[in-house]
C-alpha cells in the first residue's frame, strides 16, 4: 500500500488529492437529500391552515416521518457494512473510488428510484424510503467487487 508522508513535498497537493473526492462526494450527497426532499415534500399538503387544523397536521406529519422511518430503518444494517467499506478503501488511498461509489449510489440508484417509486399508484413514504436501502445495497456490491478486484491485484491500491 502506497503511503503519503504529508510533512514533505507540496502538502496542499497532497490534501486535495486525497480530500476533495471525499468532499465532492459529501457535497453530493447533500444534494441528493434536497433531490429527495422535493420529491418526498410533494406528499405533504399545502395551503392555509387554522390553528386547530395546524395542530392536527402535526400528527399527520409525526404519522408520516414514522412511516417513511419504517422504510429507512432498513438501511441501518447496511449502511454499517457500507461505512466500513467506505472508511477501509479511503484508508488506502482510493478515495476516487468511494467517489464514484457514493455517486453511483445516490444518483444512478436513489434519485431515480425515489422519482420512479413517488410515481407509482397507491405509493406511500414507506416504498419511497426503501431507495435509500436498494442504493446502500448497490453500493456494497460495487465495495465487495472492488475488494476482491484490489485484494487478487493488490499492485492497484498504491
Amino acid at each position: 500500500m502506497k503511503s503519503q508522508n504529508l510533512t514533505q513535498g507540496s502538502i496542499l497537493k497532497s490534501l486535495i488529492s486525497f480530500a476533495f473526492p471525499v468532499l465532492l462526494a459529501l457535497f453530493l450527497q447533500a444534494m441528493y437529500g434536497a433531490a429527495n426532499l422535493i420529491i418526498v415534500g410533494q406528499f405533504a399538503g399545502t395551503g392555509e391552515q387554522s390553528g386547530v387544523a395546524s395542530g392536527i397536521a402535526n400528527f399527520g406529519v409525526i404519522a408520516a416521518a414514522h412511516t417513511y422511518l419504517r422504510g429507512y430503518a432498513i438501511d441501518c444494517v447496511f449502511t454499517a457494512i457500507f461505512f466500513c467499506f467506505v472508511g477501509y478503501f479511503n484508508g488506502c488511498g482510493k478515495t476516487i473510488f468511494v467517489m464514484v461509489q457514493g455517486l453511483v449510489g445516490a444518483f444512478c440508484v436513489r434519485v431515480p428510484a425515489v422519482f420512479l417509486l413517488s410515481r407509482l399508484e397507491d405509493v406511500s413514504l414507506f416504498h419511497i424510503a426503501l431507495a435509500t436501502p436498494l442504493s446502500s445495497l448497490v453500493q456494497i456490491f460495487l465495495c465487495l467487487w472492488a475488494y476482491r478486484l484490489y485484494r487478487r491485484a493488490p499492485e492497484k491500491l498504491r
